[in-house]
C-alpha cells in the first residue's frame, strides 16, 4: 500500500512540475511576444478606422518587428488612437516625421501597424508622440467600386448591342447609309466621276506633252531624267566593283 501511494506521489510531483513547467515557458513565451522583457518606449497614433487591428498585434519598422499594439481608444465618433509599445534599441532609428499604416500579414492574415522610414535629418521621435498616420483602403470599399464598375460596364455592353441590333434591322443614320439605296448609288456614281477625272486629267497631260511649243521643254526633261538615271546606275556599278 506504501509503494502504491509513493508512486502516486511521484507523478503528482512529475505532473506539476510539468504544468509549472509549461506555465513558465508561456508566460516567457507571451511576454517576449509583448516586449515584457525588453526595455520599451511608446508612442501613439490615430486613426478614423482601424480595420480590425487588436491590442497584441504586431508592429513592424523595415519589415521587422519592432514591438506590439499596447492598447486602443475610442477617442470620438471619428478617431482612434492606438498606443504602441517599441523595442528601445529600435528608438534611434524612429524619427517624428515617421508614419504609421495599417497592414496585414499576407493576404487574409493578422492586421499589423507599419511605421515608414523618416527623412535622415528629421528630429526623433520622443516619449508618448502622437505619429501621423495614413487611413487605410477598406476592402469592403474597394468591392463596392468593383460592383459599381461592372454595374457601368453592363450597361455599356448592353447600349451597344442595342446600337448593332438597329444598324442590322437598317434603323438609325448609320443604318440607313448603309441600307438606303439611292446613297448607294450617288456614292458609287461619285466614284465613277473621280476615275473620269483622273483619266481626263491623263490625256490632257498626254496632250502638253506633245503640243509643238512645250515639246521641246518636256523632251529637254526627259532627256536630262535619262542622264541622271545613267550616271546614278553608274555610280552604283564602281561601287560594287
Amino acid at each position: 500500500m506504501e509503494t502504491h501511494t509513493q508512486k502516486f506521489k511521484i507523478r503528482l510531483g512529475l505532473f506539476v512540475a510539468g504544468g509549472l513547467t509549461i506555465f513558465i515557458l508561456a508566460i516567457f513565451i507571451i511576454g517576449k511576444q509583448k516586449n515584457l522583457f525588453n526595455p520599451v518606449f511608446k508612442l501613439t497614433t490615430t486613426f478614423h478606422n482601424v480595420s480590425g487591428v487588436q491590442v497584441g498585434n504586431k508592429i513592424r519598422f523595415s519589415g521587422i518587428n519592432v514591438g506590439t499594439v499596447d492598447n486602443i481608444y475610442i477617442i470620438n465618433d471619428s478617431t482612434v488612437r492606438i498606443d504602441m509599445l517599441l523595442k528601445k534599441d529600435v528608438w534611434q532609428f524612429i524619427k517624428s516625421d515617421c508614419k504609421v499604416t495599417i497592414g496585414s500579414e499576407g493576404i487574409i492574415g493578422d492586421k499589423l501597424l507599419i511605421i515608414s522610414q523618416g527623412i535622415a535629418n528629421a528630429p526623433l521621435a520622443k516619449e508618448g508622440q502622437r505619429l501621423e498616420s495614413n487611413e487605410p483602403v477598406e476592402t469592403d470599399a474597394i468591392m463596392a467600386s468593383l460592383r459599381v464598375t461592372a454595374g457601368n460596364a453592363e450597361i455599356i455592353t448592353k447600349q451597344l448591342a442595342e446600337i448593332m441590333i438597329k444598324i442590322n434591322k437598317g434603323n438609325g443614320t448609320l443604318g440607313r447609309l448603309i441600307q438606303d439605296k439611292t446613297i448607294a448609288d450617288n456614292l458609287d456614281q461619285t466614284i465613277v466621276n473621280l476615275k473620269k477625272s483622273s483619266k481626263g486629267l491623263d490625256e490632257n497631260m498626254t496632250a502638253v506633252k506633245h503640243n509643238f511649243f512645250l515639246k521641246g521643254y518636256f523632251n529637254r526633261k526627259a532627256k536630262k531624267e535619262a542622264e541622271k538615271k545613267a550616271a546614278d546606275k553608274k555610280a552604283s556599278e564602281q561601287k560594287n566593283n
